[in-house]
This record gives C-alpha cells, structure tokens and sequence, in this order.
C-alpha cells in the first residue's frame, strides 16, 4: 500500500526578523535538530496553532509591534 502523499505547496510568506530574531528561531532549531529553517519555523507554528495556552492577542498593535522576542 503507497505512503500518502502530503499536499504540495504552492503558498509563499514572507516574513522579515531581525537579527535577535532569527537567532532565536535558529537557536530553537539547532537544539531540536530540525532539518532546515522552514520545518522549524513550521514546527512552531503548529504547536502554537495548536497550544490554548496563551491570551487572545491585542488588535490595536501594528504589525512591526509584534515580535518573535523581546529586545532585552
């Protein structure tokens, strides 16, 4: 019987970070051994997706105001 075959994908998004955040997303990969940049940001993305841990987001806020982490 023939493995099923995940849908292809077609969608782009584009998405800017600095430099804080994007070490951040690849310091998360390295520790969990992701095969690329784009399976681990999709990894997060599904465990936030599927996560009820966290409050409604705020809708007043600009886009450039949300943030993968904080500047310290």
């Amino acid at each position: 019987m023939p493995e099923s075959v995940p849908p292809k994908r077609t969608e782009k998004l584009q998405l800017m970070l600095d430099d804080l955040e994007m070490g951040a997303i690849d310091d998360w990969r390295f520790r969990h051994r992701m095969p690329s940049r784009a399976a681990a940001i999709r990894e997060l993305i599904r465990r936030g997706l599927e996560s009820g841990e966290f409050a409604e987001p705020e809708t007043d806020k600009t886009s450039t105001e949300f943030r993968v982490v904080e500047p310290e």
